[in-house]
């Protein structure tokens, strides 16, 4: 019977960055445990690899390239899932640029922007969208934002970053309190440092991988599938009465 509700069979799930790292473990997962899924970022051949992987475990699945900072790319995603599929259970707003580090004091205009066009904008517009097609659909459905501890506690060179999560926290907690009457769930997740390509260059570093690591509790950062566990919970029935939360997945370090 527990088993059961984190059964995610035959639903619809619209996954963006999923083409490498916490995005991919997502798509992974959800297909392991029942959902067809579209996975969604700039570059098709590493989708492409992906929804190969999926169908691999015998679920359907549509690799479309699409920038979520770009708001003609993602209706033209939402189109092309409703087209294939009919409709929308569950959105993963998971896509997040970081193109530098360093003082906000010394930050360019235009590189704020581009954090904050993709990893907040992006998840404005990508969630309104699939909302629309979630009310018009009848059935609820369920929205995941990933944010980062970095929404709670500033990270040393990544002010936009923990800014544009910061925003993606509220940004989760207004949709949940206004979509709540049409049986939408919102959440988010926090996860600490996780090792993908986003953050080479903190993990790659030692000295800076031993600063990190000594603060945590369980002195030692993520894999990118240990995050998948609390995405398949907030996915599925067994998190039914839960929205506006944001749960962390952060070895201990906001503890």
């Amino acid at each position: 019977m527990c088993a059961n509700k984190f059964n995610l069979r035959d639903k619809v799930a619209v996954i963006t960055g999923g083409s490498r790292g916490i995005g991919r473990a997502i798509a992974l997962g959800f297909a392991e445990h029942g959902a067809d899924v579209v996975v969604a970022s700039r570059k098709l051949p590493d989708l492409e690899k992906v929804a190969q992987e999926i169908r691999g475990r015998g679920r359907r699945s549509l690799a479309i390239a699409a920038h979520m900072a770009k708001k003609e790319d993602i209706e033209n995603l939402i189109a092309q899932t409703v087209k294939e599929f009919g409709r929308i259970d569950i959105l993963v707003n998971n896509a997040a640029t970081n193109p530098v580090f360093g003082p906000l004091m010394d930050l360019s205009e235009e590189a704020w922007d581009k954090v904050m066009e993709l990893g907040l904008r992006g998840y404005f517009l990508c969630s309104k969208a699939a909302a629309k097609v979630m009310i018009e659909g009848g059935k609820g459905g369920n929205i995941i934002n990933m944010a980062t501890d970095g929404a709670f506690r500033a990270g040393p060179g990544m002010g936009a970053y923990c800014v544009s999560k910061a925003g993606v926290v509220m940004l989760t907690k207004v949709l949940a309190v206004e979509l709540g009457q049409y049986s939408i769930r919102v959440n988010a997740i926090a996860p600490g440092l996780v090792k993908t390509r986003f953050s080479t260059a903190i993990w790659s570093s030692p000295e800076m991988m031993d600063m990190v690591t000594r603060s945590l509790p369980m002195k030692r950062i993520a894999e990118a599938d240990e995050i998948v566990g609390a995405a398949i919970f907030l996915a599925s029935g067994a998190s039914s009465y839960v929205t506006g939360s944001t749960i962390s997945v952060d070895g201990g370090s906001m503890a």
